[in-house]
């Protein structure tokens, strides 16, 4: 296959990015034009290699068809079909092929909670968007195929998360051609997500604490997209719907702005990682919708910036695949469901080619981010996280003390097992969470250790509050079937740095560990620690071959320190290390107070400890801080009856 060749850079319009509407065209063109060797004969199945996924090699052929589909939908539908005979050509031989129930090559019927049902939404989309030029063109009996195969939606039961919302446009598809459908479906489904409604623009992801990429992805995506088709269905009523819709997406985004670095990569958080460039994708439907607090110039230079970072990471490989991963090839990023068809998901990163060449999403000069010009800090309560942001190393960082994708309710005296994409402390743009079956997680993570190396996890968060610089919440810690006790963490944000200050409940004989973030690299991490009796404030610190620096260092309680390494680990490069604090326990609430950074900056643990003065009084810590700011924590807010 050609490999990847971008137009030149055109520094007028796109002064930070270089990047136009010429660019996104040929990385779709190229991405789609690399899968025609895995097109079936029939054109209604794309088989690439990789790992299956939990529903077969069949779901997962379908998925590779229907998700470059919505790609080739947005390509298409842009340019008004214009030069797109080939696409159209292609995915109209498999649309008919694949939902004629008679072919060799048809599609898996439409089971409950099917994997099909995702993929099916995804086709609903793109045979909307490019009605003209290939739903129209199909013959009578092509067309009822493929509304007998959407029909299997029809009184049908979806998983209770954004699954809602594939059934919703897909009825809503049906809905528009004269195709038999429910009504009913639609607006329960429409209906059911004002349940997960949080307010400020924010979605949890079916019920419990789930915040991630999908609210920006799937949650604000959808309901935008059905829009539209209701907006072509005959006395179809959506307007105070879409009313709703067009102000909450405007309040997502005003969060959103924060979730991306001024070189446009993206906040490691969350699942589908793997999808990549489909973090775009709220910030183009706000100009769809025309409700956005952006710029049509920050938009593309967000936008734009998302995706010319993963093609500067060389995504997409050099045969023109999206691979399971972040950047190579990484199957822990990825999830059950994740099929190798499960990245062309990135192509709701490309919806904005919709909008015409002339919108001045395409046409403005690009602006400036916040982030270009000042550091960043916003409290967000709603998913109990905290963004900041520094603009001279383009690293943004997450604190979490509200996301953790555990589910509503379990047995009594069961705690849900962490999962790394939510349950860390921290995450960031340029640094992941190790990922491993073989060890506990130790980055981002305050731990209970036994002495025989059982680490307690962080399940099921209970928050305690978000406001300002400060956000603190609990979770229950076992080792083992030993437990459970309280870990009480409160963070307070400041120039870059994460204070972390911990009531710690414990066994005797155990120890506590506080780790920072791990930064990972092709090569071995530099690693150093300050540590012993001598030494009054132990600190540790990692640094990879780009020059960021993760960092912890002691300011209270804690006696020793000394970094972690793995070997295949984690998303960002085979070596991480990840620097860490440890303390005893002696059976009694420990106060611990330390100082968590992630810079390309020079750091000096010595001169941190120095500048940042902590005194605890029982469960009372007052911290000094430069500039004279001197927050006071008060710990111990944690019960476990919670």
């Amino acid at each position: 296959m050609t490999r990847l060749v971008l137009p030149d850079t055109d520094r007028v319009l796109s002064r930070q990015t270089g990047w136009s509407r010429k660019h996104w065209e040929v990385l779709a063109d190229h991405l789609l034009d690399s899968l025609v060797p895995y097109f079936s004969p029939g054109a209604s199945l794309v088989e690439l290699p990789g790992r299956p996924s939990r529903s077969g090699t069949a779901s997962d052929a379908l998925e590779g068809f229907a998700r470059s589909f919505m790609l080739a939908a947005f390509r298409i539908a842009g340019v008004q079909g214009k030069g797109c005979e080939d696409l159209i050509e292609r995915y109209a031989r498999g649309v008919a092929n694949g939902a004629n129930p008679d072919h060799p090559e048809a599609w898996l019927r439409l089971t409950p909670r099917s994997q099909q049902m995702v993929e099916a939404a995804a086709i609903a989309v793109s045979l909307h968007e490019t009605r003209e030029w290939i739903w129209d063109r199909l013959d009578p009996r092509a067309q009822e195929h493929v509304a007998e195969w959407l029909g299997g939606f029809n009184g049908s039961t979806t998983h209770d998360n954004n699954w809602r919302l594939f059934q919703v446009v897909s009825e809503q598809f049906l809905a528009s051609v004269g195709a038999p459908y429910s009504q009913d479906d639609i607006d329960g489904g429409l209906d059911r997500i004002e349940d997960w409604y949080v307010g400020n623009g924010w979605y949890s992801d079916g019920d419990g604490q789930n915040f991630d990429n999908y609210i920006g992805w799937a949650m604000h995506l959808y309901p935008g997209l059905w829009a539209r088709m209701a907006a072509a269905t005959p006395g179809a009523q959506y307007e105070d719907r879409l009313k709703l819709y067009r102000e909450r997406i405007r309040l997502f985004l005003e969060d959103a702005v924060y979730f991306v670095g001024n070189d446009g990569a993206p906040l490691y958080q969350g699942r589908s990682l793997t999808y990549r460039m489909a973090a775009a994708a709220p910030y183009w439907m706000g100009a769809l919708l025309d409700s956005t607090p952006l710029t049509p110039g920050q938009t593309r230079r967000l936008c734009s910036g998302i995706a010319r970072h993963f093609v500067q990471h060389g995504v997409p490989d050099e045969r023109g695949v999206l691979t399971l991963g972040w950047y190579d090839t990484f199957l822990p990023t990825t999830q059950q469901y994740s099929g190798p068809g499960s990245p062309y998901w990135a192509s709701k990163g490309f919806v904005g080619l919709i909008l015409p060449p002339e919108h001045p999403v395409w046409a403005d000069p690009e602006d400036s981010i916040p982030l270009d010009d000042a550091d960043q800090q916003k409290a967000m309560p709603e998913p109990g996280w905290i963004v900041h942001a520094s603009r001279h190393d383009q690293v943004v960082q997450l604190v979490n003390h509200g996301a953790d994708h555990a589910p509503v309710a379990e047995p009594e005296g069961v705690e849900p097992a962490g999962d790394p994409h939510y349950n860390r402390l921290a995450y960031a743009n340029h640094a992941g969470p190790d990922l491993s079956d073989h060890e506990p997680g130790i980055d981002n993570l305050i731990s209970l250790v036994s002495p025989d190396g059982v680490a307690s996890g962080r399940g099921r968060i209970r928050r305690l509050g978000v406001e300002g610089r400060t956000a603190s919440s609990w979770h229950k810690a076992w080792l083992g079937d030993d437990g459970p006790w309280a870990i009480e963490v409160t963070s307070v944000v400041w120039n870059g740095w994460e204070i972390r200050c911990a009531l710690v409940e414990g066994p005797e004989g155990a120890q506590v560990r506080s780790a920072g973030f791990a930064v990972a690299g092709d090569s071995l991490p530099e690693a150093t620690s300050s540590t012993g009796a001598e030494v009054e404030d132990p600190a540790a610190s990692a640094r990879n071959a780009d020059g960021l620096v993760s960092a912890v260092v002691g300011l209270h309680g804690y006696e020793a320190a000394a970094v972690h390494r793995a070997v295949g680990a984690n998303p960002f490069g085979a070596h991480s290390a990840t620097p860490y604090l440890t303390a005893p326990h002696h059976g009694r609430p420990l106060v611990l107070v330390n100082a968590v950074v992630l810079t390309r900056d020079a750091v000096r643990p010595q001169a941190l400890a120095e500048g940042i003065d902590v005194v605890v009084t029982d469960t009372t810590v007052r911290i000094g801080l430069p500039g004279g700011h001197t927050p006071v924590i008060e710990l111990g807010q944690s019960r476990l009856t919670g």
